[in-house]
Parts: C-alpha cells; structure tokens; sequence
C-alpha cells in the first residue's frame, strides 16, 4: 500500500502544503517520500517499496522531464508490458512498474489504461499539454479523491484527511452518512465529506487549465450470463 497527493492550479507549486498532505498518509507508505513542486502542480508520494526497491522511487519522471507520475497499487501484467517496450527499443531506467505506466502513456496517450490490469490509482502530470490525468482501477480496489477548488484548481490524495490539510471543509455529506448508515458504503462519488468526491471505479478525470473532465474507461459486461446446474459448476473449477 502506497499513498499518492497533489495538487494543480495557482495556488499549486509549494512544498509545504505538499509535505503536510503525504505526512498525513505516511501510514500507507512509511519507507519512502518523494516530491515534484513547480508552478502550478505539485506531486507527492508515500511509498511502500516492494517492486525494485532500489530504483522505484517516485515520482518517476521520463521524456526530459516532461512526464511523471505517482502511483499507490500493483500492475500485474507490467513484466510483459516492460519487456515489449525494450523489444521497442525503448530505453527504461528501472525495474519498476510505475516507468511501465510512463511509457505506456508516452507513446498511447490516454488509451495506455487498457494495457493495464492490476489495482491502482495514478496520478500523471504531462508538461507538453500542463494537464493532469487521474486514474482509478476498474473495481475501485485503490482510492482516489479529489475537491476543486474555487480558483479552478485541484487538490488529490489517496484520502480525505490529506485533503482536509489543505482546506477542504469538514461539512458532512448527511446523503453519504445515511447511505453509510443503511448499506455499510456510500457509492462514488460520495465519500462522507460535502466537498470532497472520489472518483468511481473504471474512471480518469483529466485537468487542463482549470477544467475538469471525467470520463468512464471501463464498465462490466453483465449482458451475457451463463447459468450452470451444480454439476456443470463444480466442473468448470477442475
């Protein structure tokens, strides 16, 4: 478990308000801290080293500069993926997953989250366009939340009391509270807070210059059910 933060906007691009939001989550990734601060974005991570330990640090950052990304989960598949970028002729610098995410984003844009399988939340910052993509795993395994803020910016983290350190308001979503109350969950967007939203599983919200644009990347087929007697079942699992 890792624990990702960050910031976009004009009001982005110190260090302080960065470093309260991941000290605040430094029990999701007690071995390693790392930041990206310049005008307008800033990027932090807590991390839990298991995947090349040594080299994995983040934010990984490729292309001169010009792409980074912070990353809380797993990718399952990212050997295969590595080893087809270096049969590219694409040059990685580590053994970790999250420089996979990197590439994979460089060269396909967008469309890199269909390679992907595993649970994550990324946050990835492109210079060339200064926009910020956010992206939650299919089922929701890993959180993301975000608030935008009135001067058009966002804040994220991989939980609300990160957020809570740079102004979001304790106002209580009495709707979330009730869901909570009667289901044991509140569905995405809502988390509990007014002015914070998460977002749901099989979504990216992308930023660019104060505007905020969700879309969905992946939903479940359930138009095709198979129906099985229980001793068709049991022998689909041999």
């Amino acid at each position: 478990m890792c624990g990702i933060a960050g910031r976009t906007g004009v009001e982005a691009g110190f260090l302080e308000p960065l470093k309260a939001m991941t000290d605040s989550i430094i029990h999701r990734g007690p071995d390693e801290e790392g930041f990206y601060v310049a005008p307008g974005i800033e990027l932090g991570s807590r991390r839990l080293a298991i995947i090349d330990v040594v080299g994995g640090q983040q934010p990984i950052s490729i292309a001169d500069g010009k792409i980074k990304v912070v990353f809380n989960g797993e990718i399952y598949n990212f050997q295969e993926l590595r080893k087809q970028l270096i049969q590219g002729g694409h040059k990685l610098k580590t053994n970790s997953d999250t420089e996979v995410i990197a590439w994979l984003y460089l060269l396909e844009g967008i469309e890199f989250v269909h390679h992907l399988r595993g649970m994550f939340a990324i946050a990835l910052w492109d210079a060339r366009d200064r926009k910020l993509i956010l992206v939650r795993d299919r089922l929701g395994k890993k959180p993301l939340l975000y608030r935008q803020r009135n001067d058009g910016g966002i804040d994220f983290a991989s939980e609300a009391r990160a957020l809570l350190k740079v102004g979001a308001s304790r106002e209580p979503d009495l709707v979330a509270l009730d869901f909570v109350m009667t289901f044991g969950y509140a569905p995405p967007p809502m988390t509990g807070f007014r002015s914070i939203n998460a977002i749901p599983p099989g979504h990216l919200l992308t930023w660019t210059e104060n505007k905020v644009v969700q879309t969905q990347y992946w939903k479940l087929d359930s138009s095709q059910k198979t129906i099985f007697q229980i001793p068709d079942a049991i022998s689909q699992t041999k």
